[in-house]
């Protein structure tokens, strides 16, 4: 069988990867470069913290799951850290964060309360303001280096026979004979599946196959789908988990650097008048960094990156066929890295088998057939915590 695979991000490479394993022929598309879409601006934080819809909490356990059995398969650096993670809060946090501790209890989510000691011990360079009130341990939690990520499962997808072309798809047509993706030059590639895996470009590339995909399409000033990143190159910090804390948002990056997030200048943050790095959001972020150093002494040194969003019109994963009879699949989720390893699983097994997963069966994309746009309601929740 030969699946054509339109996106190169965290989900097309991790569907990619687990078809060529499997002896299919796979032709991957990307506009630009593998990793460097929705992927590359991303907290990378792997979690089922907040998912509260009970399927959709189920399957990112899943993908917690996954992730660690994944990473002893992969050759190259390691790409996914079994970290944990560190929720803070002040008094004005604490009945929220102990409202979520007992909840994710109740479900046999691993959380518990640490001392200041135990969660500076954890935290690693880092220390801890005496407002804080109370901190929550998540030992199943961790985080993903994305650039790695991709890199070691595209390598891996190429070893077993994946092809990977550069090109802006602007077709696909699925006939009972097959399915075809014309692209930007002209060039027309045939196969017998699409996977559709193009992440905030998906309900535009779906709507010219005839599909509807319902997603969160509005990027300007304080859209829910636009996040601001800050990659601390100084000072270099040996971070050991996530934090989440009052303000600011960390996870470890690679060298010493640190990936940075505070969700409530993402309200002033205009894609089309990025902040500059000497603005007030800028010295927003750096002065919010410094006062959780354990040595601060110069001013943090701080690159600035805008981030979009994959986000279905309801908050949730959609995965599957746009029809009984379609031979397109399609696939795009707002937590995108948790899931990658086991989609990519699920999804290519389905493909090859046809045999539908258990897990991905409250996901389909027919569940938006015959239903009003105003209907669909977006989960708030997704980004309440972090873009994962």
């Amino acid at each position: 069988m030969k699946v054509i695979i339109i996106g190169a991000g965290v989900l097309g490479v991790s569907v990619a990867r687990q078809l060529a394993v499997a002896g299919e022929d796979v032709l991957l598309l990307d506009q630009w470069g593998a990793g460097t879409g929705t992927t590359a601006t991303t907290f990378a934080w792997t979690n089922s913290s907040r998912k509260l819809d009970p399927d959709y909490h189920r399957l990112n356990l899943a993908g917690m799951e996954e992730h660690a059995r994944l990473a002893g398969q992969l050759r190259g650096a390691p790409s996914y850290f079994l970290s944990g993670a560190l929720q803070w809060a002040d008094a004005a946090r604490e009945q929220w964060l102990a409202g979520n501790v007992e909840r994710l209890q109740s479900l046999g989510y691993p959380a518990h309360w640490v001392t200041p000691d135990e969660a500076t011990r954890i935290a690693g360079d880092l220390r801890i303001p005496a407002a804080i009130t109370s901190v929550a341990h998540f030992p199943s939690e961790g985080y993903v280096l994305p650039d790695l990520f991709v890199a070691d499962m595209l390598a891996d997808a190429e070893r077993h026979g994946a092809e990977r072309v550069i090109g802006e798809v602007v077709a696909t047509e699925d006939r009972p004979a097959g399915v075809s993706v014309t692209l930007a030059g002209g060039e027309v590639c045939t196969g017998d599946r699409v996977v559709l895996a193009a992440g905030r470009w998906t309900e535009r590339l779906a709507a010219r196959a005839g599909i509807d995909i319902p997603m969160v399409t509005d990027a300007g000033r304080g859209a829910q789908t636009v996040g601001l990143l800050g990659y601390a190159r100084s000072p270099k910090l040996d971070l050991r988990c996530v934090i989440h804390s009052p303000g600011l948002n960390l996870r470890p990056a690679a060298d010493g650097h640190t990936v940075l997030q505070a969700l409530d200048l993402n309200a002033d943050v205009d894609p089309a008048d990025p902040p500059s790095a000497d603005g007030d959001i800028a010295n927003t972020l750096a002065r919010r960094f410094s006062a959780l150093l354990t040595h601060p002494s110069t001013a943090p040194k701080i690159d600035l990156r805008i981030g979009f969003r994959s986000l279905p019109a309801d908050g949730h994963t959609v995965a599957g066929y746009a029809s009984a009879r379609s031979r397109v699949y399609c696939l795009v989720s707002h937590s995108g890295i948790t899931l990658a390893p086991i989609l990519g699983r699920m999804v290519a097994a389905e493909i090859v088998t046809d045999q539908e997963q258990d897990l991905l069966r409250a996901f389909r994309p027919t569940r938006f057939s015959g239903v009003q746009r105003s209907d669909i309601e977006v989960n708030q929740h997704v980004t309440t915590l972090g873009e994962q």
